[in-house]
């Protein structure tokens, strides 16, 4: 399989993601600092000031975070498009390494935490955050051939695709009917819009507004309508063209990597270390996130891309080795901002548990972030 090439929109992803994952490092710097200071009361006391009903974790969780899972939903629609994804032979590769790089640190988890109610975590070490990802990449230059950087961003996004419909089916709450129904009718009626063509963004996002509250009232996580949302609006089939899709994407890069998702680790990075913090990580929740982050990941990543490899289902570009992608799975270890996200969901209300799954969560994606960065500058080959 030849080398890729970078598109426009790609670049442009690539270069956003990179700053946004400084700017992330930064805000959980600032969390943990005021969650560890004499300011906590206030920091508590500002994420749970009820707006219009609902807290302000709730609103950033529920609310911005919607529009986080839009961006991802436009991602993945322009990589089957015309992206990593659009070959299946060629989007066979990161797909199988999605796949693996999800069942084996679930796999992990279980095995820790089987029969326990700890249990409920076991979607946190599937989780990749992209930008860290990515921002690690973009530390070594042309240390790393472009078709690592294709590859990762591909199989985060499917990593990502399958986050979400675990999210849909374990982490909801119990459906109320009615409102799933008018959220079904509120979908039909954005997919006709898209079948008449109708290239204003103005109509898909008001009925994606509409969609997210009614999706908020059935019990079905309210973020999973960003998703579907994303397939409903446009698209030209070329990335780099100005359909309503990818003009969306567009728009939505810079209130993702500066806003949104810097609001979310303000809000939800701000973990009390307590004297006992390092005890804590030698639970039985914490095991099976660290360990699934940090072994379960790289070790997922590399064994269902070499079977799919072995079985002809596939094959490595011609720049990519397999250490490169041992390397990619590694940085696939830094669950950061989706993992925190999914254990928030999973321990919902037990303000113990999910202080202690974050506390994992950092130390997981710090050990795999730097694990990731050595591996791959001693097996990087300059590109010239």
């Amino acid at each position: 399989m030849p080398a890729q090439r970078l598109t426009e929109a790609f670049k442009e992803f690539i270069d956003n993601e990179k700053s946004s994952g400084l700017v992330l490092i930064a805000c959980t710097v600032i969390a943990l600092l005021i969650a560890n200071s004499h300011l906590n009361p206030l920091y508590l006391n500002t994420i749970h000031a009820s707006i219009l009903g609902l807290s302000l974790e709730h609103w950033v969780n529920d609310g911005l975070m919607a529009v986080f899972f839009l961006f991802i939903g436009l991602e993945l629609e322009r990589e089957l498009y015309n992206g990593e994804l659009s070959d299946l032979k060629q989007a066979m590769l990161p797909i199988a390494a999605a796949i693996g790089g999800v069942a084996v640190p679930a796999l992990i988890h279980l095995y820790f935490n089987f029969g326990l109610p700890t249990q409920a975590g076991i979607g946190i070490p599937m989780a990749t955050d992209i930008a860290f990802a990515i921002g690690v990449l973009s530390m070594l230059g042309n240390r790393i051939p472009t078709s690592l950087k294709v590859f990762v961003v591909a199989f985060a996004i499917a990593d990502d695709l399958i986050a979400i419909i675990i999210i849909a089916l374990f982490y909801s709450n119990s459906i109320a009917i009615p409102y799933l129904l008018a959220a079904l009718a509120t979908i039909a009626v954005l997919a006709l819009f898209n079948k008449m063509r109708i290239m204003s963004l103005v109509p898909y996002l008001l009925g994606g507004a509409i969609l997210w509250f009614l999706m908020l009232k059935s019990g079905i996580h309210a973020t999973v309508a960003g998703v579907v949302l994303a397939f409903t609006i446009p698209f030209s089939g070329n990335t780099d063209q100005h359909s309503p899709s990818h003009n969306l994407e567009h728009m939505l890069h810079l209130p993702i990597a500066y806003f949104i998702l810097p609001i979310f680790a303000l809000v939800n990075t701000g973990v009390v270390i307590n004297p006992n913090w390092s005890t804590e990580l030698l639970s039985s929740n914490s095991l099976g996130i660290i360990l699934g982050l940090v072994l379960g990941k790289p070790l997922g990543i590399l064994m269902a891309s070499m079977l799919a490899i072995k079985m002809k289902i596939t094959k490595l570009p011609d720049d990519l080795t397999l250490p490169h992608l041992f390397g990619a799975g590694l940085l696939g270890g830094i669950g950061f901002t989706m993992s925190i996200f999914i254990g928030n969901l999973a321990f919902y209300g037990e303000a113990d548990t999910i202080n202690a799954s974050k506390m994992a969560i950092l130390v997981a994606s710090l050990i795999a972030g730097g694990l990731g960065y050595c591996w791959l500058k001693v097996v990087g080959k300059r590109n010239t």
